[in-house]
């Protein structure tokens, strides 16, 4: 009778940690890596490329948008909803202390809700340290961009999307 009980309750405890370790009660933190998309053929020089997909997960240097951490540089988009169209902020900023680069060339690949795709070339904003465009149209759906900078003949791509 001694033994019986002994094994319910090794039985029990060990059911107990394998129950406990199997739940998610959301006590860990999931970091999310992010995959280097497949690379597309670029120009004939040797630039590198990086390519990566959005964290949602961000300490608080975040202007409140998508974040990319892609090898030295932090890239950001904020999408802000106006009357004609939504107004995209991307902050490309390097390094810990997220220096803003300024002389970037920046685009935007858009897939619209209805399969179509945009090109839009960024201006900086140097008042706000941050790239900017206004992209026409109000249709609802989900929104896929491709963010595309070429820093002194470095490749960085970041990928996001918005809902309107």
């Amino acid at each position: 009778m001694k033994s019986l009980k002994s094994g319910l309750i090794v039985l029990s405890s060990v059911g107990l940690l394998f129950l406990g370790a199997c739940s998610n009660n959301g006590t860990t933190t999931s970091n999310q890596t992010s995959s280097p998309a497949a690379s597309q053929p670029e120009s004939s020089n040797s630039a590198t490329s990086t390519s990566t997909t959005a964290k949602t997960e961000h300490p608080s240097e975040s202007k409140g948008g998508q974040v990319v951490e892609s090898g030295p540089y932090h890239l950001e988009l904020v999408p802000e909803k106006e009357a004609n169209g939504t107004h995209l902020d991307f902050y490309l900023q390097r390094g810990d202390n997220h220096e803003a680069i300024p002389n970037a060339k920046v685009a935007a690949q858009i897939q619209l809700p209805d399969g179509t795709q945009k090109t839009l070339d960024l201006k900086y904003d140097a008042d706000g340290k941050h790239y900017t465009v206004l992209l026409p149209g109000t249709t609802p759906g989900q929104y896929q961009v491709k963010m595309t900078a070429d820093i002194n003949g470095e490749k960085v791509n970041g990928r996001f999307n918005f809902n309107k």
